[in-house]
């Protein structure tokens, strides 16, 4: 098959380079991944500018936007083959509960998906990861059995990797994601003509954690998958909200 990959770490990220290694016995294999670290970038897309997309080595591609952007741009066009799936890693850092929605890993696979193919974000729970190659490892029968197996079309899937030896995990488990308390506060700062700036606070600690979630897997030693998806409609808030908007005089 003809596997893409992309991140958010940027082109040269060690995990980048370690899923590709680790994957090639499935087959053909496409890089098209951010030029550098564009973390946190979420699903954003570059619509003011031009694109440029730089080939760097055999089916290595640098693209001067975000990990969407490479997602997008290699499967609507780059690409002369179109791939039969995505996979976003492996990502130096863990992609837990509420990450999801600012994480450009998962970003990177959630493009996938909106574009048609099957999709896997892939995180390392450590931003000084020291088995990065265990988790490849991890990684390979992961998507190597992925890719035999049927999913809902609307599925992401999320997987968190605990940073320890492949010998000290203790399997894998189906998660629900869970959630943060809210972040920390911004970190206020001057700049050298002492005018304020602000850091982005830390995330906050875990809150909903419990058995059964992303968080309570890693921290025990199994590999979290949690499936997405994409309809973000909450379905049951819909008959509140009907009587809501029926007593609006409009």
């Amino acid at each position: 098959m003809h596997l893409l990959l992309s991140n958010d770490d940027g082109i040269h990220a060690t995990g980048l380079k370690l899923l590709a290694e680790a994957l090639a016995p499935l087959g053909k294999i496409s890089v098209v991944a951010p030029n550098r670290n564009r973390s946190a970038a979420s699903n954003s897309l570059t619509l003011e500018r031009p694109i440029r997309a730089q080939q760097v080595a055999e089916n290595w591609y640098s693209v001067d936007g975000t990990p969407t952007d490479c997602v997008h741009l290699a499967i609507t066009g780059l690409l002369r083959d179109e791939p039969d799936i995505v996979v976003s890693g492996i990502n130096a850092g863990a992609n837990l509960g509420d990450d999801v929605i600012y994480s450009g890993t998962v970003a990177a696979a959630i493009e996938g998906r909106f574009l048609g193919l099957p999709a896997v974000a892939i995180s390392l729970t450590s931003f000084q990861p020291q088995f990065m190659d265990d988790a490849a490892h991890v990684s390979f029968e992961l998507v190597a059995n992925l890719y035999k197996t049927i999913l809902p079309n609307d599925v992401i899937i999320n997987v968190n990797i605990p940073d320890v030896a492949k010998s000290e995990l203790k399997g894998v488990q189906t998660t629900r994601l869970g959630n943060r308390h809210k972040a920390e506060p911004v970190i206020e700062d001057k700049d050298p003509r002492g005018k304020p700036i602000y850091w982005v606070g830390a995330a906050g600690p875990e809150q909903d954690a419990g058995i059964g979630t992303d968080f309570y897997a890693v921290n025990n030693n199994y590999i979290s998958v949690s499936p997405m998806h994409l309809d973000l409609t909450h379905y049951k808030a819909m008959e509140d909200v009907e009587k809501w908007i029926s007593n609006c005089e409009i």
